[in-house]
């Protein structure tokens, strides 16, 4: 049976001959590459899916901030000199799967340490996963996003760069429960999900914050008016109709744009303005049945999943 492999990111002072023993074990493979310069994390962390992380909490010269946001997706060892039972809490409140001391670096241990941290962790991930998704459209909930928005404010806190949180609230959606039926609602609901992803790029963020709202956070952008280019785009997918149990039915759409770090730096305050703004904004579109009369048909360049 094929070796198992696994990529693990050193943050750390560990001896170059503990990390080529490594390259086979009894557990699994483990390809290893350092990274001494933390300006470069973002960017080697974007390339590469990394799946463990060993950090040196004296060397590494990350904030405490920044390693709980690493550690909320990724299997992490923190390497400390004397782990303490308060230390060993400590780390553990903050995501951190194991504690390294010194000798734990050397020889076979590591290997094994790497292993069960990884696995730790994938059993952490499914777990979270099953309890952070909207049943009825299978996209992450409130809580997720702001779980994604953290780890990404996190790492820009040495190269701040603009984002946004889009927040566009549906009028229609309990009409066409009344009229259609609650799995009439999903449907729809589930139809908007699937134009907002096709609307946005896969390093985007799509949930679900409640039964009448979306949200979409933009993980990068050139310029703040990006984010207004893009919540016009996803305004005219919104405004096609949807085909549901044989009838088109429309819904009217509203938006509010939040700027990351204009409106806000922590991802509670974002998720405030942008949800302030949708609930104020006037709504785009007329819903209900639709009909040529009624306006409801689609623009130029509206997403189509029917």
């Amino acid at each position: 049976m094929p070796t198992r492999s696994f990529k693990i990111l050193v943050l750390a002072t560990v001896p170059g001959d503990s990390l080529a023993a490594l390259a086979i074990t009894p557990v699994g493979a483990f390809a290893v590459e350092r990274c001494g310069d933390l300006g470069q994390l973002p960017a080697r962390l974007a390339a590469t899916a990394f799946d463990a992380l060993v950090i040196d909490t004296q060397t590494s010269g990350l904030s405490v901030a920044m390693i709980e946001s690493l550690a909320s997706d990724l299997a992490t060892l923190v390497l400390v000199p004397t782990p303490s039972a308060a230390a060993m809490s400590d780390w553990y409140a903050r995501g951190a799967q194991d504690l390294l001391a010194p000798g734990d670096v050397v020889g076979a241990s590591l290997a094994a340490r790497l292993r069960a941290a990884i696995e730790r962790k994938k059993h952490e991930r499914e777990t979270r996963k099953a309890y952070a998704t909207d049943l009825e459209t299978g996209l992450p909930h409130q809580q997720q996003l702001v779980e994604h928005m953290s780890h990404l404010m996190a790492l820009r806190e040495r190269e701040p760069a603009p984002m946004a949180l889009l927040v566009l609230r549906i009028e229609g959606l309990a009409k066409t429960q009344a009229r259609l039926g609650v799995e009439a609602a999903n449907v729809l609901r589930r139809k908007i999900g699937v134009r907002l992803r096709a609307g946005v790029r896969a390093s985007d963020v799509v949930a679900a914050l409640n039964d009448d709202s979306f949200g979409v956070l933009l993980a990068s952008m050139l310029a703040p008016a990006d984010a207004e280019r893009v919540g016009a785009k996803l305004l005219r997918a919104l405004n096609a109709p949807v085909k549901i149990n044989g009838q088109d039915m429309a819904v009217a759409t509203a938006l509010g744009i939040a700027q990351y770090p204009l409106d806000g730096t922590q991802p509670d305050a974002l998720l405030r303005r942008a949800i302030g703004l949708a609930a104020s904004a006037q709504a785009h579109g007329r819903f209900g049945l639709s009909s040529p009369q009624a306006g409801g048909g689609p623009l130029p360049g509206a997403a189509n999943d029917d």
